[in-house]
């Protein structure tokens, strides 16, 4: 009865850069860090356990090994995986498949997402949907380049929480930090991406023709059913509860006591710092500490001021 605590997998990205250490306090391989997978069994970054008896294991090898730990649910992947993002420039303009396409053309799960706003600078600005009505009218304004006509874009700001399911155009923009829940896929078609070279002065590939496929159109209105269950001083937000997951914020100003909805629960400390009280044994909660829930406990407290961000496996998962 005890939390995985697990290693962090930086990703570096044209568009990263330091915040992951200068907020965070993250030792980071270099200064173009804009992922940092928390949570991840995907092959292309795969989470370690920092403590107990499994550490040093790999996400991926307990799924496939210790199945008790996660309530012997049923499924070949770990199905989901928990990022950091630090965009110190804009994010290319982009858009998910869904399952059935993502299995049928990449062998793997589509991606479903949903983000939440750690920090934002002023006037931040992230796509979220386009205007257009058709298929052939998303073509025809892709084709003409009418970028400022077809996509949509929101001013965020701290502590905003957006669901971006499969078939959202969307981008993340400069200056924004976020924490990604999202499905263990990493298909990702890029629809726009500001005619940007890489390192060797390449455009960066395009993927006009599935993205044309996979977006939804018209764009539909995401509503958020958001919830909060007040604790004394500390709550609990609920933002999402779909197929593939759900989402909390746990607000911890003194003490938050919580019990198991779940065959496991993911969870990452986005502000402040704490305990986190299991049985009688506590561990210490810092900025961008990321911990897995294991089947067997039922019930946990956690202490101090901070602000996490919590999830589940969805009904359907």
């Amino acid at each position: 009865m005890e939390p995985l605590f697990m290693e962090p997998v930086f990703q570096e990205k044209i568009w990263g850069g330091n915040s992951l250490h200068s907020e965070f306090g993250f030792d980071l391989p270099s200064e173009k860090i804009g992922e940092d997978w928390a949570i991840s069994a995907h092959p292309h970054g795969v989470s370690r356990v920092q403590n107990g008896p499994f550490k040093g294991q790999k996400l991926d090898q307990l799924w496939r090994d210790h199945q008790e730990l996660f309530g012997k649910q049923e499924g070949d992947v770990f199905p989901l995986l928990v990022k950091i993002l630090d965009a110190a420039d804009d994010l290319s303009v982009q858009v998910h498949p869904d399952d059935n396409y993502a299995l049928k053309h990449e062998g793997e799960f589509g991606k479903t997402e949903c983000w939440y706003i750690i920090d934002a600078k002023p006037g931040a600005q992230i796509i979220y949907g386009h205007t257009a009505k058709t298929r052939e009218e998303l073509a025809q304004m892709i084709e003409a380049g009418r970028w400022d006509d077809l996509l949509h874009k929101v001013t965020v700001k701290k502590g905003d929480f957006f669901y971006v399911p499969s078939g959202t155009i969307h981008g993340i923009g400069k200056g924004i930090m976020i924490l990604e829940t999202q499905q263990s896929s990493d298909t990702t078609y890029r629809v726009y991406d500001y005619d940007r070279k890489d390192d060797q002065g390449n455009r960066r590939e395009l993927h006009i023709g599935q993205s044309e496929d996979v977006t939804t159109v018209p764009a539909r209105e995401n509503t958020l059913n958001i919830s909060e269950n007040k604790q004394g001083s500390s709550s609990v937000i609920t933002y999402l509860q779909t197929e593939f997951f759900n989402v909390y914020e746990w607000q911890v100003h003194g003490f938050l006591k919580l019990k198991k909805q779940a065959p496991y629960t993911l969870a990452t400390v986005t502000e402040g710092y704490g305990k986190l009280i299991v049985e009688d044994k506590t561990f210490e909660l810092t900025m961008g500490t990321s911990f897995i829930l294991p089947n067997d406990v039922e019930s946990w407290e956690l202490q101090g001021e901070a602000t996490l961000i919590a999830s589940e496996p969805g009904e359907n998962v």
